[in-house]
């Protein structure tokens, strides 16, 4: 495999933000303990130059070691890709040139977070919108994986949710663990992205799923809140 273009490109976060100089005497101890947590833990070890670039928004870097012959899709142990890294960081020029490279807009880590959940997290719906225009499926495929719609309205961004909204993602989808949209806008107290979900039709008498012992109960606190955005005139 080609050798990383910078000496920096090799560095992982992990590994570039351990703590100040130890006290005179303790520095190889200190240091050979550190680096052995990091490297049991596995989640850093792995990552590859085109992961560290993808992540700080190196867009120079990341070029050269696509064309120095890295793959596009690269995975980690836990099946992490540039394209997550760079939406996760919310860098649009490094998610488009991936895309561009022919990454797969739809892999999914072994925990089934997707690109576009990673955007929904930065709050990026410039990234967003890239993934939609190019494939990434709106909708999450299992219910037990990570929620795109949950996690915007959790962050609170309204321009996120509406192009998730915009490509005819549900606004009433419910996570059995989390309850639906509209439960988990109003938990953040996201008054913006609650009057969205309520503009497309979201059931106010959804809260969360059968599961939960109290489900009767989830319904009153949503409606609650919704009440409660309204009458502060938030919505």
């Amino acid at each position: 495999m080609p050798e990383v273009p910078t000496a920096a490109a090799g560095v992982s976060r992990k590994r570039g933000a351990e703590p100040g100089e130890p006290p005179p005497g303790h520095e190889r101890e200190a240091k050979k303990a550190c680096w052995g947590i990091l490297t049991s833990q596995g989640s850093w070890a792995d990552r590859s130059p085109l992961h560290e670039a993808a992540s700080q928004g190196r867009l120079l870097a990341l070029r050269t070691l696509l064309n120095q012959g890295y793959p596009v899709s690269i995975v980690t142990i836990d099946h992490v890709t540039p394209l997550h890294e760079a939406c996760l960081s919310g860098h649009v020029a490094c998610v488009r040139a991936l895309i561009n490279a022919g990454a797969n807009v739809n892999a999914t880590t072994i925990d089934g977070v997707t690109p576009l959940f990673n955007s929904c997290a930065s709050g990026s719906s410039v990234c967003v919108e890239l993934l939609l225009q190019n494939g990434a499926n709106p909708r999450t495929t299992l219910a037990h994986h990570p929620s795109a719609l949950h996690e915007a309205c959790k962050r609170g961004s309204r321009e996120c949710l509406e192009s998730l909204l915009s490509r005819g993602v549900d606004p009433d989808y419910e996570v059995p663990h989390l309850g639906s949209a509209l439960y988990i806008s109003c938990f953040h107290k996201h008054s913006s992205c609650t009057k969205i979900l309520l503009h497309k039709g979201a059931n106010v008498n959804r809260g969360r799923g059968e599961d939960t012992p109290s489900m009767q109960l989830w319904p009153v606190t949503v409606r609650c809140r919704c009440l409660c955005c309204l009458t502060l005139g938030q919505m």
